[in-house]
Parts: structure tokens; C-alpha cells; sequence
């Protein structure tokens, strides 16, 4: 193994972790590097009188490319972590009418569907082959193959013409449906990603058929817990993760990369190396000495990037009220001019729309005995775009919130608050070096998607590659495990 190539990843979140055990189980010598005391990147875990609290993703979608993971090198995922089945997947919420549960039964689907609107039956159908067939093209053939030329994306061309790419997501969606709630549960799914329903491609409605295929779980202990099993997983391959590590500098010599240098002042040398840091921050900051660095990171500061969050972690010393559901979207008055408020404007709405994470409702493990951990988020827009002063507005805006909560799905909140902090977009600038604290790297439009997002291997540093949500095929947990498949074949194939 000493004669093996070494690999260098920078960032353990999920996209870097996934990478880094392909790369550790395809023959490579791989270390990895995290900035922050404890890896996960974005899916970090904070604990706290008791409460564990899951920083980011909750949502697990295909277990399958996560299985694959382990499989790789002949384990089961099912010995690390364990996986629980969440219903329903989500339950969708607005003051003006009943509530929606999102499950994975096409009857109940159709008997609430009915209730609204009996014509709309039928649209959801056509809705359902449409993102299948969406789901077939862009996440099975697609999803883990990188777009290195424009040729790749002429290929995908006449696929992506058919099922009119160009359209975005509320478009298409409001094609088969009527109802205005269904259209707000049909479209909300490209905002987990950072994309605007009104504004990201159709292609994205792909992410309704993939979690009718394999369906939603949460791992028991939290995501902390799948990325500690990933995290075993690569250990016990031979793989060294360092923590504390802040990589500062990527030197590079003759348009290869040679080593990254700490801020600590250790150096690693490496055969090639993989960021998983934020795209700007990878060309802007660790390539700061280089054209290449400087060039592209002054292209990517003209693309779009997506909105940002206000997220609440906090705990309680009471179990989740009675028929609280795991996963809560709580629909303000205004839905596509609350998202254009969030997407453009300079200032924070007065409004807002929120996701409810309640994840005793499946594992009471994550509080104290008799209380409950839960995290609310609710969209922003990007600092680039509404410079607040999150300082003084974040306690208000937390404020408003947190009474929200307790109005309408959480009576006795504030009476049982055990611990409560929130993260701000400045917080996600600071922790992850998001650009412009961007919560989920460039914006989703189909100009910014496959060919036309960073690509998994840069064109001009020939060992330099990307993975995570600023490359192909974007954010979101299948994302960024996608990306690391198309990554690592990259990488494999001179081994």
C-alpha cells in the first residue's frame, strides 16, 4: 500500500466522506482533511444539555447509493447505522386550509388529493409518470456522470428537450394540478436543494419520483450517526482523517497540484487532491496564488447563488406535542412572492414559510428522557443580496418565529424551552466559507446545472478535482453522493 498514490480531500461533509472511501477502497492512500472539530461539514452535530441536534440534512432519500458505499468494500450499511422509515415523509401546512400528509400510499395520496380537488386526481397521476420518467433520465443515467465537455451535455440534449427542461418546476407542476396547496406540496422539494421553484428547472421535480421510489429515513441517533458510520467505515479501510485541520493554501506547480498547506503551518503532499469546500472558497482563497484560481473564482462571482437560512436548534423538556409529524412545512400566506423576496429582494419579508425538524417524533434517543430536540429553518436571502445586520436581527427574527411555533404546532413552547441557538448566514460564511453564506452553493437553474456547474475535475489543473454541491450534479444528500461516484471515477481511472 506505501506504493499506492496518495489523495488529499479536502472537507468531510458528506460529498468529501463519500469520496474519500471510494478513493480509500479503490487503492488511492487518502487523507482526509476537516477544518472543524468533528466532521459532517454542512451535517454537523451539536450537543448540549442533553439534546443532540443535527445542524443540516435530515432528509435521507436513497439509502441505495449510500448502501453502495459500504457494499464497495463488502460491508453492510446495516452494521454501522440504521436507518428508520419516516411517515408521513412530510407533513405540508397552511392557515387557510387543512393540512397535507405526503406519504408514500398513492390511495391516501388521491383521497386528500379529492378533498381539494377531484380533477386533480388525475393530474397527479400524469405528474407521477412525468417525474418518473425525469427520475429515470436526470438521477439514474445522469446523476453520477460528469459533465466534462459540451459534448457530454449535447448528448443529454435531446432527453433534456423532451421533457422540457427549460419549463421550471411550479410551471410544470401547475400543468397537471389546479389546486394551489397541491401545487405548493408538488413544487416546494427544490428549495431542500437551494432552488427557487419558480426559476430551477423541471428536472428537479425528479426528487418526487426518487422519494416515491425508495421513500424518506432518518438514521437513528441523527445524520450525525450515518456520518459516523461513514466515518468508521474509512478508518477501518486505512483511510486518516485529520480534524482542527484548516487547509490554507493549495500549491500548485506546473498546472499540478503538489501539496495544501495548513493554517497550522503542516503541509500534505498529495498525488491529487479533491476539495469539497465551497467552490468560491476552493479558486478564490486556496488557489488565491494561482491564475486559475483567480480567473475562475472571478467568473463563479458572476453566477447566481442560492438563498440562504435562518435555522433555530432547540430543545424541550416535553415529548413532541401529540400528532406533531416528523418533518413539518409550515406555508406562510404568500408563496411565490415570499420566494421572490427570498431570491431577490434587499431586505428580510415579514413573512416567512418554515421547516419544522421534530425528530423524537421517530428517535426519542435525541433528548433527555420525557423532552424533544427539533430545529426550524426557514429561508433567507444570501448576504450578496440582503446585507442584514444578523446581529440584531437574528434574536428578533428567532423571536418571531418561536412564537409562530408556539401559536400554531407547539403549545407550551416557551414555558418548556430548555436550550435554544441559531445559525445565521453569516454563521454559514464564517463556519462552512459559504460564498455570500449560501446555504447550498450556485443556484439550480438549468444555465448553472451539469456542463455548466463546476465540473468534478478542473480543466486546467489536471489533478485537481470537486465534489459537493457547487459541482455536478448539485446539492441535496443524492447530490453530493453523486457527485463523489462521478468524482472517484474520475480519479480511478489512471490508478
Amino acid at each position: 500500500m506505501t506504493d499506492s498514490p496518495r489523495a488529499v480531500v479536502i472537507g468531510a461533509g458528506f460529498g468529501g466522506l463519500a469520496l474519500a472511501i471510494r478513493l480509500q477502497t479503490g487503492g488511492y492512500r487518502t487523507t482526509l482533511l476537516e477544518k472543524r472539530d468533528k466532521p459532517g461539514g454542512r451535517a454537523y452535530v451539536y450537543e448540549d444539555k442533553g439534546f443532540t441536534f443535527d445542524a443540516g440534512p435530515t432528509v435521507i432519500t436513497d439509502p441505495s447509493a449510500l448502501e453502495e458505499l459500504f457494499a464497495l468494500s463488502g460491508r453492510r450499511m446495516a452494521d454501522y447505522v440504521e436507518l428508520l422509515p419516516v411517515t408521513p415523509f412530510y407533513r405540508l401546512c397552511w392557515e387557510d386550509g387543512p393540512a397535507f400528509d405526503y406519504l408514500n400510499d398513492q390511495a391516501e395520496l388521491e383521497r386528500q388529493i379529492a378533498q381539494r380537488n377531484p380533477a386533480d386526481v388525475e393530474g397527479y397521476r400524469r405528474f407521477l409518470a412525468y417525474s418518473q420518467a425525469v427520475f429515470e433520465e436526470g438521477y439514474r443515467k445522469l446523476g453520477a456522470v460528469p459533465f466534462l465537455s459540451f459534448r457530454d451535455m449535447a448528448r443529454a440534449g435531446p432527453q433534456l428537450a423532451r421533457l422540457q427542461a427549460w419549463r421550471s418546476v411550479y410551471a410544470m407542476v401547475s400543468r397537471f394540478v389546479r389546486d394551489e396547496h397541491l401545487r405548493q406540496t408538488l413544487s416546494f422539494h427544490s428549495l431542500l436543494v437551494g432552488g427557487n421553484p419558480f426559476a430551477t428547472s423541471s428536472i428537479y421535480t425528479l426528487i418526487h419520483a426518487l422519494e416515491r421510489e425508495w421513500g424518506v429515513w432518518f438514521p437513528r441517533g441523527g445524520t450525525g450517526a450515518l456520518v459516523q458510520g461513514m466515518v468508521t467505515l474509512f478508518e477501518e479501510l486505512g483511510g486518516k482523517l485529520e480534524l482542527n485541520a484548516s487547509v490554507d493554501r493549495i500549491e500548485v506547480e506546473q498546472e499540478r497540484v503538489t501539496a495544501v498547506h495548513l493554517a497550522d503551518g503542516r503541509r500534505f503532499e498529495t498525488d491529487a487532491l479533491a476539495s469539497n469546500a465551497d467552490v468560491m472558497h476552493t479558486y478564490g482563497h486556496l488557489l488565491r496564488g494561482h491564475p486559475r484560481g483567480v480567473g475562475e473564482a472571478r467568473r463563479l462571482a458572476g453566477k447566481r447563488f442560492s438563498m440562504s437560512l435562518f435555522v433555530i436548534y432547540f430543545g424541550l423538556d416535553m415529548p413532541p406535542p401529540p400528532g406533531l409529524a416528523h418533518h413539518t412545512v409550515c406555508f406562510g400566506p404568500r408563496y411565490r412572492e415570499l420566494i421572490d423576496e427570498i431570491f431577490h429582494a434587499k431586505t428580510l419579508a415579514d413573512d416567512f414559510s418554515l421547516y419544522l425538524h421534530a425528530p423524537c417524533v421517530t428517535d426519542p434517543s435525541l433528548a433527555p428522557p420525557g423532552g424533544s430536540a427539533h430545529y426550524v429553518l426557514a429561508p433567507v436571502p444570501h448576504l450578496g443580496n440582503a446585507p442584514i445586520d444578523w446581529a440584531r436581527e437574528g434574536p428578533r427574527y428567532r423571536d418571531r418565529i418561536l412564537d409562530y411555533l408556539e401559536q400554531h404546532h407547539i403549545p407550551g413552547l416557551r414555558e418548556h424551552l430548555v436550550t435554544c441557538r441559531h445559525f445565521t448566514p453569516e454563521d454559514f460564511r464564517d463556519e462552512l466559507n459559504a460564498h455570500l453564506g449560501s446555504a447550498f452553493s450556485l443556484e439550480p437553474i438549468l444555465t448553472q446545472s451539469a456542463w455548466f456547474r463546476p465540473h468534478n475535475r478542473d480543466d486546467r489543473i489536471e489533478n485537481l478535482y470537486l465534489v459537493g454541491a457547487g459541482t455536478h450534479p448539485g446539492a441535496g444528500v443524492p447530490g453530493v453522493i453523486g457527485s463523489a461516484k462521478a468524482t472517484a471515477g474520475l480519479m480511478l481511472e489512471g490508478i
